[in-house]
């Protein structure tokens, strides 16, 4: 993984639910690599640029939609990149902190967002 990369692993849900996290994030990180599409997946990622997010703040109160059920979501990349997905994603949804992990120049943290 580059350090201008998070990486965003999404299990649980369906792909309309992906879609909404994802349109979540693009307002600090930009359109991902290539949005979720495969209907049939049971874990889908997104991979943002997120060289910008040191400049961005998270958006306030910007909705991500409404989930269908419980969808995990994993933001691995810089220590700054993870805490902006981690603030937006708690912004736009109900979210329950799973636990997080650090490492020398990265960050991993895990989140459960529920309907």
């Amino acid at each position: 993984m580059s350090d201008t990369q998070l990486t965003v692993t999404l299990s649980g849900g369906g792909i309309d639910d992906a879609r909404a996290v994802v349109r979540a994030l693009e307002g600090v990180f930009g359109a991902p690599d290539a949005p979720p599409a495969d209907e049939g997946a049971t874990v889908r990622t997104a991979t943002f640029d997120a060289s910008a997010a040191a400049e961005a703040a998270p958006a306030p109160g910007e909705a991500g939609g409404t989930l269908s059920e419980p969808v995990t979501v994993t933001v691995q990349g810089t220590p700054q990149a993870v805490e902006a997905a981690s603030e937006t994603l708690s912004r736009a949804f109900t979210t329950r902190d799973e636990g997080a992990a650090s490492g020398d120049q990265e960050r991993e943290r895990q989140l459960l967002l529920v309907p």
